[in-house]
């Protein structure tokens, strides 16, 4: 079956979704008429559609003295460029002025069911305020970098906050991160002070942050201090002299102003830098600029989530990631929304607890990952029946494709069957989703992130030369890429312009370095990196197009496929596959896996192997790590794959190298044996 028909099998058997009628007359995009309207305004008259939304959405100081200035050759974009505004006074002051002071602006809930702190706007803009001061006091300016090695507390939100309001540039760095990538991070940004925590707790445990940090400054000359925040009450934490303070002693201060005044930014001035993990393993450092930036961040989280101020919304991405910043700072505070924190997982100390909290909190808006939806689908339903969800309005998916089947999940469970899902593709690069939804005047497709945003010119490319693919006939695959900017691209990539235009170079336009399809209506089909590919026989196959079938036998929980070496198809296919729970490992199992994908596909994308696994090596934030996975399907043993710091649970991958040395001993010993019986049987002739 071809990739398109089985696509139109999906269809069939899942169906597409209309928009639901309840809240739509309420929309801030109402029904499909005047989603085309936008649709039409935005491609046709781009500066003006953009400078009415930031018009719209945000305070500026002063207002731009033009929309955009482009460098087409050099591919630079500055957006409004002229205007002055600043990040943190969009996300408090301007609330509190205009009577929200009192309106929750930040709820964290804990990892211990009764740790809950809340922050009306008029509280956090105190805190930031005192911050803002303290970090100024501390020789802070603007433009020099801080760095945020943080769990997820509210006073990571309030540093984010507090150095944009003096115009520091902040690097958020995840609290899972190993040395390698805490120190790689710190040494790329060049930060000047670090903020952290004594520890982070996850699952029941305290895993110590400040301990980890101290060697790696041993490496980090460009830190002058070390603000500590006591979060786990951990006993002797070791403060180095005159360079680490705790953070209540610094804010305590009371000679600290309370209405410190912020920094009037300009437009094009970088707001933050933040890393990417990146396929090299070498961090991206990629910068996002102040008025672009925001104005694309409240631009879509008004869209997309079809957020009111009386909403709570909760994205469950650590802040460490873009999602957390978009999504889970910068968008909704910027609406004027309450946004929910949380510090935990999902499945501890039962899989209840994601439910446990839309319940308790009255969540409205729910942003998460397929991997999370997967996870907590393998649990059962009963998790999530016992739990009152009818507050929650809007379903959200950010990370990764997220199939037909946990869709429907999803859809059935969480939804009641009647919730729209926003299912969002964008990248750090970006600042912000790019193809997805508006929730009350899309048609649905499970698996489908349907069609770009208003304003967001996408499209498939071949390769540099050949025109734009037709998609009105037979879909065909291809290199997704932006062809007009937009005000979330980012300013650049912190003192790498040769990484920058690498972005640019093969088609003149932003290159995604991801793969879609477009089907019949215009609809995107995600098919992951474009790398994750395999050409067996000369015949291209997408990776996640297997994954998609093998996923749909129910006895997989996860499969991951990859290409490995062979010397006839020059490369086959490879799977790792992680069954449900208590299902066995067995042969016929395996038979069965291979018969679905020739069935469903065809018999050229009959894998090679089926390697069963415990796990599959994944980040922090939950992508699996395809870079490993290839690796040791083309024989790399654990000293061949170098540093592991981006892995969450290193131990996952010593175990699938000797699961895959296991496989190709156990094929070289099969067919070792066909041939002594082939000889055996012509001696007896």
């Amino acid at each position: 079956m071809s990739q398109e028909s089985r696509k139109n099998s999906l269809t069939q058997q899942t169906g597409s979704y209309l928009p639901p009628l309840h809240g739509k007359a309420s929309a801030w995009v109402c029904g499909s008429e005047e989603a085309e309207v936008l649709y039409k305004q935005a491609l046709e008259n781009p500066e003006e559609f953009w400078a009415g939304r930031a018009s719209q959405l945000l305070h500026w100081f002063k207002r731009w003295d033009k929309v955009l200035e482009a460098d087409e050759e050099r591919h630079k974009y500055r957006w409004f460029t002229g205007a002055k505004l600043n990040a943190s006074f969009n996300c408090i002051d301007r609330h509190i002025l205009i009577g929200r002071r009192n309106k929750a602006a930040l709820i964290w809930q804990g990892e211990n069911e009764m740790d809950v702190r809340c922050f009306t706007y008029q509280m956090l803009y105190t805190e930031v305020c005192r911050v803002a001061h303290a970090l100024s006091s501390l020789r802070v300016r603007k433009g020099d970098r801080v760095a945020l090695y943080m769990p997820m507390i509210p006073e990571l939100v309030i540093a984010m906050l507090a150095c944009a309001r003096i115009g520091a540039i902040h690097t958020a760095i995840f609290s899972g991160y190993a040395e390698g990538g805490v120190r790689s991070r710190i040494q790329g940004a060049k930060a000047k002070i670090v903020i952290t925590a004594d520890a982070a707790i996850r699952a029941g445990k305290k895993k110590p942050l400040k301990a980890n940090l101290d060697p790696i400054l041993e490496k980090c000359p460009s830190v002058a201090h070390v603000v500590v925040v006591n979060h786990a009450n951990l006993e002797d934490v070791k403060m180095q002299p005159n360079r680490d303070i705790w953070w209540h002693d610094l804010v305590e201060d009371f000679t600290l102003d309370v209405d410190f005044p912020c920094e009037r930014m300009n437009s094009t001035d970088p707001l933050f830098l933040l890393h990417t993990s990146g396929s090299t393993g070498k961090p991206t450092g990629v910068l996002h600029s102040t008025g672009g930036y925001l104005t694309y961040a409240a631009h879509t989280t008004q869209w997309l989530f079809d957020m009111h101020d009386d909403d709570v919304h909760w994205c469950t991405a650590d802040i460490g990631w873009i999602t957390g910043h978009t999504y889970g700072v910068y968008g909704p505070l910027a609406l004027g929304a309450t946004v929910l924190m949380f510090e935990g997982v999902p499945t501890w100390p039962k899989p209840d607890r994601y439910w446990r909290i839309v319940e308790k909190f009255r969540v409205n808006i729910l942003y998460t990952a397929p991997t999370v939806i997967r996870s907590l689908m393998r649990l059962g339903e009963a998790w999530c029946e016992r739990y009152d969800l009818r507050t929650l309005r809007i379903l959200g998916s950010v990370g990764e494709p997220i199939s037909p089947e946990v869709w429907q999940w999803y859809y059935r469970n969480i939804g009641d069957s009647e919730l729209p899902i926003v299912d969002t593709w964008w990248q750090t690069e970006t600042g912000g989703a790019m193809i997805a939804p508006l929730p009350y005047a899309t048609r649905l497709k499970p698996g489908s992130a349907t069609r770009p945003l208003p304003g967001i010119d996408a499209t498939i490319m071949r390769d540099s030369t050949s025109p734009d693919m037709d998609t009105s006939a037979d879909r065909q695959s291809g290199h997704l890429v932006i062809r007009k900017p937009w005000p979330g691209i980012m300013l650049g990539v912190y003192n790498d312009e040769a990484k920058y235009q690498s972005y640019f170079s093969r088609f003149g336009c932003y290159e995604s370095g991801d793969g879609a399809e477009v089907d019949e209506d215009g609809y995107f089909w995600i098919l992951g990196r474009i790398d994750d590919s395999i050409n067996v026989s000369g015949h291209r196959l997408s990776t996640a197009e297997i994954e998609a079938v093998l996923a749909s036998c129910e006895e997989v929980g996860e499969a991951a496929v990859v290409p490995m070496p062979h010397p006839l198809k020059g490369e086959a296919i490879y799977v790792y596959v992680v069954t449900r729970d208590e299902v066995p490992w067995t042969d016929s199992l395996r038979k069965k896996l291979v018969e679905t994908v020739r069935r469903d596909i065809g018999a050229l994308a009959s894998p090679e192997y089926i390697q069963f696994v415990e796990a599959l090596p994944k980040t922090h934030s939950g992508k699996v790590i395809r870079r490993i996975l290839r690796k040791i399907a083309s024989g790399a043993t654990l000293e061949d794959l170098g540093e592991l710091t981006t892995v969450a649970r290193p131990e996952v991958v010593q175990h699938i190298i000797f699961g895959h040395q296991n496989i190709l001993l156990g094929m070289h010993e099969s067919a070792s044996m066909d041939v002594e019986r082939d000889h055996a049987e012509r001696a007896g002739e």
